[in-house]
């Protein structure tokens, strides 16, 4: 017997509503859980490293999402909460790190090899082939001789050739 489909939509409505965030962690001010929101999705996850905490379930993650939303709720500006962030955890925090002299060979390193071996390439096909020495006044003669005793190829005589 098959279940009815109503009590598999009512059975999926209650997981998804199980999986949604806690509503008590929420800001009561929909302007500053709109802030908290934007951040979350401004910050990684340390745990997964390729999320944001918006989109982690860790529990790091649920901690900075703690952090973030407490640090709204005290007035302080988004740009004061990164640099919070980043004094605890390093800019490694930001999923968009601002550009820092001391991690410029880090950045620039893949370019500098793309244009060294573009330089190698262009180089290497500009420079010219060697070619074989001429042959020796021996070898011309032998080369003369055996092209006289081989007959012309493809059924044509000298006479017929226009």
């Amino acid at each position: 017997m098959k279940p009815p489909r109503l009590l598999l939509a009512l059975a999926a409505l209650v997981c998804m509503g199980a999986s949604a965030a806690d509503p008590a962690a929420r800001l009561h001010d929909p302007a500053q859980e709109a802030r908290a929101r934007s951040l979350f999705r401004q910050v990684r996850c340390l745990v997964c490293q390729n999320e944001s905490i918006d989109e982690s379930e860790a529990d790091l993650a649920d901690d900075l999402r703690k952090i973030v939303r407490e640090q709204i709720a005290s007035g302080r500006s988004d740009g004061q909460i990164r640099d919070y962030l980043v004094q605890r955890y390093g800019p490694f925090v930001l999923l968009k790190p601002p550009f820092d002299w001391d991690e410029a060979p880090l950045w620039l390193t893949p370019f500098v090899i793309v244009g060294v071996g573009g330089a190698v390439f262009a180089w290497r096909r500009n420079r010219p082939t060697p070619l074989e020495p001429p042959l020796s006044a021996a070898e011309q003669a032998e080369l003369e001789a055996l092209s006289a005793t081989v007959p012309p190829q493809g059924g044509l005589t000298k006479g017929a050739q226009t």
